[in-house]
Formats: C-alpha cells, sequence, structure tokens
C-alpha cells in the first residue's frame, strides 16, 4: 500500500491536504526515514506516525429523496453479484471533499440490509458505465478480472483541436505525487511514475475538436486526460489539465463539464467475459450534434 493511502485511512477525519502537509514535512517516518506520499509499505516497515487530532465524523443524515431517485434511475442492469450504472456527470462516486453523499453511500443508506461496494471508479465530471458489487466475493472477482491484463475499459472523448496522430499508443508513466494549490494533481513522471498505457484513435474530426475513441489497459488516476494533454490536445472542458480560457469558452458552447464518457468495461467474471455497457450521455450526444463534423 502506499503511505499516504495508508494514512488517509487511518486519519479518516482528517482532511487531505493535512496528510500530504505531515508527509512533507517529515513529521512521518518509515523506518526512521523520511518518505514520500507514493513510498510503498511493507509489513515489515516500521512507520512513525505523529499524534493527530481527529474530529469526530458528523452523521450525514438521510440523502434527499432526489438523489436516491437519481442514482436509482441510473441503474441499468441489477443482479445478484453486481450493478451497473449508467452514472450522469455531477454524480460523484463516493463521499468527500465537502459532499456529504456519492453514489455509494446513497446506496447504502437506501438499502441499508444490502452489501454495495465499488468495483471501481469515475471521476464526477465523468459520465458513463461504473460497477457496484453487492457481495465481497463479487467484489473480489470483479477486481481481479478488472486488473487481468485481458480486461479493457472504453471511453469516448472530445479533445481540443485536430487530432494529427492518427490512432497511437501512449506508454507513459504518471504519478500521483505533486500537489498544487492544496490539490493533487497526475503527472507524466519518467523516473518513478506508474506504467499507463492508453490506446487513441480518431472518430470524428469537427472545426476545432476531435471525437475520440480511448481504450486504457490501467487504471490510474485522471489517465486519459493526462494522456491527451501530453499528446497537446487535452479533453475538451478540462480546467485542470488544459486552458482555462478553452474550459470557459466550451461552457459557452454548452459543454458544462469534461467531455469524457465510461462507453464500456470488458472482463472476465463468473468463468466467462462479459461486456458491460453504458450509452452515450444525451448531454455529451447534444453537443456532437451541434459539432456536426467533417
Amino acid at each position: 500500500m502506499r503511505l499516504d493511502n495508508f494514512l488517509l485511512r487511518e486519519f479518516k477525519n482528517v482532511p487531505r491536504s493535512r496528510v500530504y502537509r505531515i508527509i512533507r514535512s517529515g513529521e512521518v517516518r518509515v523506518n526512521k526515514g523520511r518518505a514520500k506520499p507514493g513510498t510503498r509499505l511493507t509489513e515489515a516497515d516500521d512507520v512513525r506516525i505523529p499524534p493527530v487530532r481527529q474530529a469526530p465524523k458528523a452523521d450525514p443524515g438521510r440523502p434527499p429523496d432526489a438523489l436516491i431517485d437519481k442514482v436509482n434511475a441510473a441503474i441499468i442492469t441489477e443482479t445478484d453479484d453486481y450493478l451497473v450504472f449508467a452514472k450522469p456527470a455531477g454524480l460523484a462516486v463516493h463521499a468527500g471533499s465537502g459532499l456529504r453523499f456519492g453514489l455509494i453511500e446513497v446506496l447504502r443508506a437506501a438499502r441499508p440490509n444490502d452489501y454495495f461496494e465499488l468495483v471501481h471508479r469515475l471521476d464526477r465530471q465523468t459520465s458513463g458505465c461504473l460497477l457496484v458489487a453487492r457481495s465481497r466475493i463479487a467484489l473480489d472477482e470483479l477486481r481481479a478480472g478488472l486488473n487481468d491484463t485481458s480486461a479493457t475499459k472504453r471511453y469516448i472523448a472530445l479533445v481540443e483541436g485536430r487530432w494529427p496522430h492518427g490512432a497511437i499508443e501512449v506508454d507513459v508513466p504518471l504519478s500521483r505525487d505533486v500537489e498544487r494549490a492544496g490539490e493533487r494533481v497526475v503527472t507524466v513522471d519518467h523516473d518513478g511514475g506508474r506504467a499507463s498505457l492508453s490506446m487513441f484513435a480518431p472518430a470524428k474530426f469537427y472545426a476545432d475538436a476531435t471525437r475520440m475513441d480511448v481504450e486504457i489497459r490501467t487504471g490510474r488516476t485522471h489517465q486519459i486526460r493526462v494522456h491527451a494533454a501530453h499528446c497537446g490536445h487535452p479533453v475538451a472542458a478540462d480546467d485542470k489539465y488544459g486552458p482555462n480560457a478553452r474550459a470557459s469558452r466550451w461552457r459557452e458552447r454548452g459543454l458544462s463539464r469534461l467531455a469524457l464518457h465510461a462507453a464500456s468495461v470488458r472482463l472476465h467474471f463468473g468463468g466467462r467475459s462479459h461486456v458491460f455497457e453504458a450509452p452515450l450521455a444525451h448531454d455529451l450526444a447534444t453537443v456532437f450534434d451541434r459539432l456536426g463534423g467533417a
């Protein structure tokens, strides 16, 4: 486990910025030495943790009925083992960063006697296919299937400008150890980054943008967004890895969120291969229609 993830688990009621601050300041020691957030821990490591005051976590209460209805309406498939969602953009998958409820908290509150756990995650502003396990056994098997080299995730993205590279494979390592303005960002890191592989293929050209089919074989945080920006064509309306001015222009054109949709997940589960799909979100379909094409 990474050191930062270990500490975030230990300090559940401490702000993330505070956790990263005590790592950077050297208050946390691993085997008597300073360590980085991405340091990998083993069972034999000696980790010194400073005393940190944790405020008691307040009961968030019951989610609003409108939010429960929104989550229920997003369910595409329900079995004894899993739920498949067409997650709308704007709905977080879990609580945090000032949000009292995410999709998983809503599920647990609406069905308190059932087991629910996220198999994987999507950014709040990314729409599309999301899997939730309904038992611990199903969770382990679904995650194992997702981590297998045969598993793939396919996305539809709109990127800035006319993509000139054709169909390419982007094999660029990424790191999450950089913090800007109190927020963690993902960067290209050829020295200590984790292997990250994305396949980009242009599907349709517009006057100042390109619709892309993207397939990823690794599931790094913000992988497509960082790889697209690394290629010189950030995802449209991405104000984190693309220019703020361009994001504002897209909002004026009716695109109020990141132009990224998780179209499908292919993995091996229950002794056979499964393909889970979510139809293109209506707001993105509308934007594509307005753009026309060439």
